[in-house]
């Protein structure tokens, strides 16, 4: 904003102060210094001016106090300086006082220094903004910095008095001195006051106890100490004398508000929040922040209150609270006639406020960036995260700092804390100019623009009460609403549901019935009972579109059930009509989803968006590191939840994408395995960092420390990149430390060798992995494939896994080394792996003996499977994978190709994954014919059907008729390869398994 030019019409305003300043002149040295320094100096009459013509409260105190400016001007603080300097003008002021305690003159002093010293700052501040010296954010940092200063100093004076005459606070557990925490809320809090504003504070102690007097007395509590220094500290900066007030002190946000007590123990003040705590108070405590006192007590007490203010779900319950809050202001508004409030208006402060606040309600329990008390810091993590377009997020900017702007002028003209716009024309035109307009019609009109924009994202973000009813009032005029109430009898009730398309309502009306007489809902609190109120009635709308409704609520009611008591889950749905439709498509398609999200209902945020197309691994790991860069470094607790959301966000959208039909079988293998793949790499990423913090870095077989010599191998369905929703990890760890060299160890950490070393970063990342949370665990791990099994060495050395592959493994074991890769760790050790695995794999054999031994493992396989699975062995899940010319008979198929032919085809050896070993078989004509491609015809058919099963989707009329064809294909080309004697039927019948399996 440009400076606006001082007209004559404004000079004339100028010109009466000029007169009473060369008035004061004849009785003021000091103002009679300051006419001559503005004669000298015309760039500083030019802003001295502009402070006149904008603030009649600066203009007053240049006029009587002219030393004031002066010191300021001496001191090169009107231009610049920074906080260290303002704390340094104050503890000057102070300092003289520290030993004077007398009722006499002491406190009034202390009142008077600490008056005249607000006078000269805020002199200061209104200079800087009028003549644009600083941004308007930096200004409010600048009044925030100079409360705290005023603050701190303040109660360290008084601290110290009380101590010298009650003796000093002690803590009953910690026996400790006790100091008192001023807790700063609004904006205080978040760092960023007004010019007037006052200062809204909370004040706590953190223990018990009693005050110990030098003689070892002790007859006043900590709670009598604190009390009556609180009470000090407010009257010292609140109390209104000849030099006026320091700050007006709020303390009604305190526990039970102006009924509280002053101050309260931080055990009370926990116990509040945790058991009385009102959404209004929620809302507050996002800015408080310790501005005075005992700074790490006070961050320890925040921390312990950081649970009632952010809830680990996504909390759309914030929407229904600002909602709530916002109409209360409205009616507020009206009655008091102050639409011309730029704060509590429509489009007004409080507004943009509640946009961004509403968005740290909700996301900030997961999105630690979120729990910020600075507005504009709260933007930037915002637009940061997403959660806002962009451009969004500017215009809101931009619009809070014009107000944020005007509020100062506003506050400035006579440091009076108001946000109200000026009715009389000469006060109009002297804020349009100290705001650089020519003329109130132009800022009025950039202002109108302003408050639409801000109303406008408002209403979008924070729907108004209006538009909530206007989305509701089609389902309100159907049958719904009085069906969930009880009016219709059951008859009534029934025919309803059938008129609505439900193909069993008797069962469904029986099921609502039960529910809502069912005592858990009835011992509900009020306000949940009435979100069940808004939601059942919109959940049954959206089911009766479906086609089956009454199969789809048997589903539903799984998940309301399961959050009866946490109805802040039905407010997300409620919100959000997108995802509600989502949720009841899902759950009336696929009970797995149904019971997925009965189990993890706090994923029913990742209903707001669908998938169009899977993401990469490089978009997943992008987004798992952006997510864990949110969390404290140290908290692995809150890392491992999540790392375990991840994992089931992702396996909730790709049985979604399933359901829905917008993902291949193929792209859901590839999704669910990079999903792992992330996991995974961070979890040893994660793991690594703690164990090199504790023990140092460990030396490699040639010396080196300081790299991951670590790989992990993935085999099985994660080797060959066709993880299912329930697969565990079968994965391997191989090394190249130097075995019994220490690891190289600083102060503070304890040398271990690199063997020891490498053992423990597997047992790290296996107790990550498995490890049961509230969230559930995030992989089961298999190991039993490493060398010697489970009586082998957690992890090998690379050098020891060539060896045994080489001398001493079975045939199983290299069959098992062809669905083996490199998953997570070293680049090198992957690649050393990978040649290891080819020379392996490629090794020549005798073609007989290969077969015999393929053809020994698989009927040991089945036989032992088929007697474990019992009665099981005819359901279709056991049948299309373990039965002859199922999943498992094609695996062997392509393991045994790979063992016999790569000697003489390298390219099958690119591939982990049986549908591109068999497109190389193909590609090479190492099958006869078409085999290859009936395989993968065949295999791909078979594992979709059981993808399918894994849903619980409804199961096919004759599924395993209709994958008959495949079996017989299956079927044809084993007896192809192996011969009529190697017939899979033959292989049915129970019998114990050869020794040495």
């Amino acid at each position: 904003m440009q400076l606006a030019p001082l007209s004559d019409d404004r000079r004339n305003v100028i010109g009466l102060y000029h007169e009473r300043l060369q008035a004061a002149c004849e009785e003021s040295d000091d103002a009679g210094r300051l006419c001559r320094l503005l004669e000298e100096d015309s760039a500083l009459a030019e802003r001295f001016d502009r402070v006149l013509m904008a603030s009649d409260y600066a203009a007053n105190v240049c006029i009587s106090h002219p030393d004031l400016l002066l010191a300021l001007h001496d001191d090169g603080l009107l231009e610049g300086g920074g906080r260290d300097d303002i704390d340094g003008l104050l503890a000057a002021r102070l300092q003289p006082l520290v030993d004077d305690q007398d009722d006499s003159g002491g406190e009034v002093t202390l009142k008077e220094a600490l008056r005249l010293f607000q006078q000269q700052q805020m002199l200061r501040l209104i200079w800087r903004d009028v003549c644009r010296v600083t941004s308007v954010r930096d200004l409010c940092g600048e009044i925030s910095a100079l409360a705290e200063t005023v603050l701190e100093q303040t109660l360290d004076l008084l601290h110290g008095w009380c101590v010298r005459e009650w003796g000093e606070p002690i803590g009953e557990d910690s026996d400790r001195p006790q100091r008192l925490v001023v807790i700063g809320m609004g904006k205080f809090g978040a760092g960023e006051l007004n010019l007037s504003s006052d200062i809204d504070l909370i004040f706590a102690y953190p223990e018990a106890g009693t005050v110990q007097t030098p003689d070892g007395a002790g007859d006043m509590t900590n709670q009598q100490f604190f009390l009556r220094l609180g009470q000090q500290l407010i009257d010292a900066l609140d109390t209104v004398t000849v030099d006026g007030f320091v700050y007006r002190v709020d303390m009604r946000l305190r526990p039970y508000g102006s009924d509280g007590v002053l101050v309260s123990s931080f055990d009370a003040m926990e116990n509040y929040y945790q058991l009385q705590g009102r959404d209004w108070e929620r809302y507050a405590m996002i800015k408080a922040r310790v501005v005075a006192g005992d700074h790490e007590s006070g961050a320890a007490l925040l921390q312990r209150l950081r649970p009632f203010v952010y809830r680990r779900y996504l909390d759309f319950s914030a929407f229904e609270s600002l909602r709530g809050l916002k109409l209360q202001i409205n009616k507020q508004v009206r009655r008091k006639g102050r639409q011309q409030d730029i704060k509590l208006g429509q489009g007004g402060i409080r507004e943009a406020e509640f946009v961004v606040q509403a968005l740290q309600l909700v996301h900030g329990g997961r999105d630690h960036s979120l729990q910020e008390p600075s507005l504009y810091r709260a933007m930037e993590a915002i637009r940061e995260a997403e959660y806002l377009p962009a451009e969004l997020i500017d215009e809101l900017d931009e619009a809070y700092t014009f107000l944020r702007d005007l509020e100062h002028k506003l506050q400035g003209y006579a440091n009076k804390q108001t946000q109200a716009l000026p009715s009389s024309e000469k006060e109009r035109q002297r804020v349009a100019f100290a705001m650089g307009y020519e003329a109130w019609a132009s800022l009025e009109n950039d202002l109108r623009h302003h408050r639409d924009t801000i109303h406008e994202h408002f209403n979008e973000v924070i729907r108004t009460e209006e538009e909530d009813e206007a989305e509701h009032h089609q389902v309100e005029e159907g049958p719904f609403p009085a069906l969930w109430r009880g009016d219709f009898g059951e008859e009534r009730a029934v025919a309803a549901l059938e008129q609505s398309g439900f193909e069993d309502p008797k069962a469904s009306w029986q099921l609502l019935d039960g529910f809502h007489s069912d005592r858990q809902f009835r011992t509900l609190p009020e306000q949940s009972r009435q979100r069940f109120d808004r939601f059942m009635p919109l959940m049954l709308a959206t089911l009766a579109g479906e086609k089956t409704p009454s199969l789809g609520l048997t589903r539903v009611m799984q998940m309301v059930e399961a959050v009866a008591r946490r109805t802040a889950y039905l407010v997300l749905l409620v919100e959000n009509p997108g995802a509600m439709r989502q949720f009841v498509r899902l759950c009336t398609a696929s009970p797995f989803i149904a019971e997925f999200l009965s189990q993890h209902p706090v994923l029913l945020d990742e209903l707001l968006d669908g998938i169009d197309e899977p993401p990469g691994k490089n978009e997943l790991q992008d987004e798992l590191t952006q997510g864990l860069l949110r969390i404290d470094p140290q908290d692995l607790d809150s890392q491992m939840e999540y790392l375990r959301y991840f994992k089931l966000s992702h396996t909730l959208q790709v049985a979604a994408a399933q359901v829905t039909g917008t993902m291949t079988v193929m792209k859901v293998s590839d999704y669910l395995t990079f999903t792992a793949e992330a996991v995974l790499e961070k979890v040893l990423a994660l793991a690594w960092d703690t164990l090199q913090r504790k023990h140092g870095h460990p030396v490699n077989s040639e010396g080196r420390h300081g790299e991951m010599d670590f790989v992990v191998l993935g085999y099985g369905k994660l080797g060959g990149i066709e993880l299912s929703y329930l697969s565990d990890l079968d994965i391997v760890f191989l090394h190249d430390g130097a075995l019994e060299q220490e690891t190289i160890a600083s102060d503070g950490q304890k040398a271990i060798n690199s063997r020891e070393f490498y053992t423990r970063l597997a047992q790290r990342m296996i107790t990550m992995l498995e490890t049961q949370t509230i969230s559930g665990r995030l992989y089961e791990v298999d190991m039993r494939l490493r060398p010697s099994g489970e009586s082998g060495l957690l992890v090998s050395s690379l050098t020891a896994f060539r060896k045994y592959q080489e001398e001493e493994a079975w045939t199983w074991e290299h069959q098992a080394l062809v669905r083996a890769r490199a998953v997570a760790g070293s680049q090198r050790l992957a690649s050393a792996f990978t040649d290891l695995r080819a020379a392996v794999l490629s090794a020549q054999r005798d073609p007989e003996k290969l077969c015999e031994q393929v053809l020994s493992m698989r009927g040991r396989m089945r036989r032992e499977l088929t007697r474990k699975a019992g009665s099981k062995r005819e359901r279709p899940p056991f049948r299309i994978k373990q039965g002859p010319g199922g999943i498992v008979d094609i695996e062997f198929l392509v393991q045994y190709l790979v063992l016999s032919r790569s000697s003489d085809c390298p390219d099958l050896l690119r591939w982990p994954d049986n549908i591109r070993i068999l497109e190389e078989a193909s590609k090479h004509g190492v099958m006869d014919g078409e085999q290859p491609d009936e395989l993968i015809e065949a295999y791909l058919a078979l594992r979709g059907t059981l993808h399918r099963y894994a849903l619980h989707e409804a199961y096919l009329e004759n599924p395993l008729e209709a994958l008959q064809p495949h079996f017989d294909t299956v079927h044809r080309v084993w007896i192809s390869v192996f011969g009529e004697s190697a017939d899979p039927a033959s292989q049915e019948s129970p019998a114990e398994p050869d020794e040495g399996t």
